[in-house]
């Protein structure tokens, strides 16, 4: 089957078959499901820091205003 009718079977544009082939080519199936827990725990992690900073920044301005 050519990459083009595969892409059309599952609706898929061809850009994107050749975005994840590159991305997730040479991983098994458990090494891609891991892939995609970390990439969610790392998103995760992120948004924390994010709102740690926050509450940083807001008690840093409360100390400022005393």
């Amino acid at each position: 089957m050519s990459i083009k009718a595969l892409c059309k079977k599952h609706n898929v544009t061809e850009q994107t078959f050749f975005r994840w082939r590159n991305k997730f080519g040479g991983l098994d199936v458990p090494d891609a499901r891991r892939l995609k827990d970390l990439e969610s725990e790392n998103a995760r992690l992120k948004r924390l820091v994010a709102e740690q900073m926050l509450v940083i920044d807001g008690m840093k301005e409360i100390v400022r205003k005393k």
